[in-house]
């Protein structure tokens, strides 16, 4: 049965035993904050939670494909911790250049590949323990294209996983597949209706994206790159508050860490980001919603 604990947040939740025989994981996008899967992972291990399937969005689908291979959090907790900016996050600096507004991105895609490929080698769809779905977005049509179980494996789970983190601006789109593919986040950060049409009895959703507001001065003496980033993340934060507010079927169990303040390039957060993705699934499982 579906009740509201807390209604500040807008969202539903159910109990982990309402779940069912076939429960999925749902990642969301949310740059660095996605670091906080990991610590919530770790609970959701620990109520011994076994997930039929997961859907990741952007970092979502990264660590989502990590779990999908059978990494457990403790395979994954010193790769958080290894990680640094320029492994991710180098700047194209052609993009700073007189004419560097026709360039494709502010960053470098290939360091986010090479990071990807150092983390799960030369694993691809049919190596997955764990049936996988990931969403980029058509540039061209504007269309979600999915990747993975009972969808498009024709491209590699390394272009598929890179497709889905591709933020417009930050990273270069990726021509896969005959089509130009972009952030899957673009259109469905936390993409809870792939996870009920691929037969789940249950959903349990860890949202790591942005909420709140911000200090607009703060916003505008960051630049332009700064004023994109904030009304994506309005846009994406309206959309999927919608979602998550209105669902009802199948039941979910729904996972929101406190993340106000941590920016999506925060790369010196991971002790708070593993430690809040616990702590907030630890309390999404006792029924214990702080408001």
């Amino acid at each position: 049965m579906m009740r509201n604990d807390n209604p500040a947040r807008g969202a539903p939740n159910a109990d982990f035993a309402d779940l069912g025989e076939r429960p999925w994981l749902v990642l969301g996008g949310g740059g660095m904050k996605g670091l906080a899967h990991v610590g919530a992972w770790q609970a959701l291990r620990e109520s011994n939670f076994h997930p039929a399937g997961i859907v990741g969005t952007s970092i979502g689908a990264m660590v989502g494909a990590c779990l999908a291979a059978g990494m457990e959090w403790g395979d994954l907790v010193p790769i958080a911790f290894a990680i640094e900016r320029g492994d991710v996050a180098r700047i194209n600096r052609r993009a700073a250049l007189l004419n560097g507004v026709r360039q494709e991105a502010l960053l470098l895609g290939e360091p986010l590949r090479d990071t990807l490929r150092a983390v799960l080698g030369a694993l691809d769809w049919p190596d997955l323990r764990v049936p996988l779905l990931v969403n980029a977005v058509d540039l061209g049509t504007g269309e979600t294209v999915w990747f993975g179980d009972g969808a498009d494996t024709s491209i590699p789970l390394l272009d598929a996983l890179y497709a889905s983190a591709a933020l417009p601006v930050f990273y270069p789109p990726i021509v896969a597949g005959g089509r130009t593919l972009v952030d899957g986040g673009v259109e469905f950060t936390l993409a809870l209706h792939r996870a009920a049409d691929s037969g789940a009895t249950g959903i349990v959703a860890v949202d790591v994206g942005s909420r709140g507001p911000a200090n607009p001065d703060e916003v505008r003496e960051q630049g332009m790159i700064a004023i994109h980033q904030r009304v994506f993340s309005i846009m994406a934060e309206r959309a999927r508050s919608t979602l998550v507010r209105d669902w009802t079927d199948p039941p979910m169990l729904y996972v929101r860490p406190r993340l106000d303040g941590v920016g999506t390039f925060d790369f010196d957060r991971t002790d708070y980001l593993l430690s809040e993705g616990y702590r907030a699934a630890r309390a999404a499982l006792a029924r214990e919603h702080p408001k």
